[in-house]
């Protein structure tokens, strides 16, 4: 399966930027990307802080074939994540619910998934915030970056691209999706 990809210099936020095309357009797979995001948004309402240089991507999928619970697909989606991660650091990576992966018990990564339908067809959208090059300051929840755990730069188009080709590699096989768009 390969995702449609969209990419922005700035959004409000890519989960936002997702609803917005499956509305407008008929693509079943796609993928935002964005530079910045000015009105991130993290799980409960939150805000996700969003510094340049960090990454922002939302995958969408139509869902009607996908015979999971959202808190299934949660886990896969975070796992896939997880997946990219270790390919940056050798340390424990922990998943602490509902959407947080932490290592040494600080943030490096949140996952807001959503659910939205059109004409019937329902749709999951998957946004994902990666701390590469800055972690924010969050009172009473320490955070990381992926520059600091692997104590090395490391490119934010790079994890970009992994993270694409991980989405793309492994849905197939995970949501038993069936057909290529």
């Amino acid at each position: 399966m390969k995702f449609k990809i969209f990419k922005f210099k700035k959004v409000k936020s890519t989960n936002n930027t997702a609803m917005r095309i499956i509305q407008n357009t008929e693509c079943k797979y796609g993928m935002i990307i964005s530079d910045s995001q000015i009105n991130g948004r993290g799980q409960y309402g939150k805000k996700w802080i969003s510094y340049k240089g960090n990454l922002f991507v939302s995958f969408f999928q139509e869902l009607n074939k996908i015979k999971l619970s959202i808190s299934t697909l949660t886990n896969l989606n975070c796992l896939l994540v997880k997946k990219l991660i270790s390919k940056y650091t050798k340390k424990k990576i922990y998943f602490k619910k509902p959407n947080d992966l932490l290592i040494e018990k600080k943030k490096v990564c949140g996952i807001l998934q959503e659910i939205i339908y059109k004409s019937n067809k329902k749709y999951l959208i998957t946004g994902i915030g990666i701390n590469i090059n800055k972690s924010p300051d969050i009172k009473n929840y320490p955070t990381t970056n992926l520059n600091e755990i692997a104590n090395k730069h490391i490119r934010t188009n790079e994890v970009e691209n992994l993270l694409r080709k991980i989405f793309e590699n492994n849905l197939l096989k995970i949501y038993r999706i069936k057909g290529n768009n």
